[in-house]
C-alpha cells in the first residue's frame, strides 16, 4: 500500500501519527485545540488518520476520530479512505473504530474501483472480512469497477485466499447466481473455472 505524505505545517502531528504517540497529539491538541480541523481542511492526500490506520495505532485512531470524526470520510491522494488501508492491514479493531464513525466507507471505491471489502479479501484478513460484512452485507456484490468486474470471490481465487473464500462462500450460499458469476475475468469465468484454471484443488 503506497503512502505519500504532503506537510502542511503541521509537521509533528504527522510525526505523532506515524510513532502512534497519543501523549505527543494530546500536547499539539492542547497548543493548538484547531490544529486537526485546519489539518482536515487544508490536507489533500494522506491525513493523520490515514497514517495511523494503516500503521496499526489503535489508541491513536481513536483519539483522533473523537476530536475530528470527520477524517474517517477524507480522501487520499489514491481515494482511499483510512477504512481501506487499515481492512487491508488486518487491524480489526481500527475497522471497528472506523465503521462506527462512517460506517458508508464500507462502499467507497478507491481509483482502482476497489472497496475494502475486496482489500481484506485480496489479503487474507477473514476477521475484517467479518466486521465489514457485519457493517454492510450488500457490499459483498460490489465488483470491482474496472474493465474486468472481479467479484470478491474472484479476488480470493486470484490472490488464493482460501479462509476468505470459504467464510464468503458460506454468507452467500443461497446466492447461487452470485457464486457462478463469470463476472471477474476477461475469458469469463466462474470462480469454480477460474481455481481449476489456476490448479487450485482446495478452492
Amino acid at each position: 500500500m503506497e503512502i505519500e505524505i504532503i506537510r502542511h505545517g503541521e509537521d509533528e502531528v504527522y510525526e505523532a501519527a506515524c510513532s502512534g504517540c497519543v501523549e505527543s497529539l494530546n500536547a499539539l491538541i492542547e497548543k493548538d485545540p484547531h490544529i486537526l480541523i485546519k489539518l482536515a481542511l487544508t490536507t489533500e492526500t494522506e491525513t493523520p488518520l490515514h497514517i495511523s490506520a494503516l500503521l496499526g495505532h489503535l489508541e491513536f485512531t481513536k483519539t483522533l476520530l473523537t476530536h475530528v470524526p470527520k477524517l474517517a470520510k477524507a480522501l487520499n491522494s489514491f481515494r482511499r479512505t483510512p477504512l481501506h488501508l487499515a481492512s487491508a492491514g488486518g487491524h480489526k479493531e481500527i475497522v471497528q473504530a472506523l465503521l462506527f464513525a462512517y460506517p458508508e466507507a464500507c462502499l467507497c471505491r478507491d481509483e482502482k474501483g476497489r472497496i475494502p471489502l475486496h482489500y481484506a479479501a485480496m489479503r487474507g484478513e477473514v476477521e475484517v472480512l467479518k466486521e465489514l460484512t457485519h457493517a454492510n452485507l450488500d457490499s459483498i456484490y460490489l465488483t470491482v469497477d474496472n474493465g474486468f468486474k472481479e467479484t470478491v470471490l474472484h479476488l480470493c481465487v486470484k490472490y488464493n485466499q482460501l479462509e476468505c473464500l470459504k467464510f464468503l462462500v458460506q454468507l452467500v450460499r443461497d446466492e447461487g447466481e452470485f457464486l457462478n458469476s463469470k463476472a471477474g475475468s476477461d475469458a469469463g469465468m466462474t470462480i469454480l473455472q477460474l481455481a481449476w484454471m489456476r490448479g487450485q484443488i482446495q478452492v
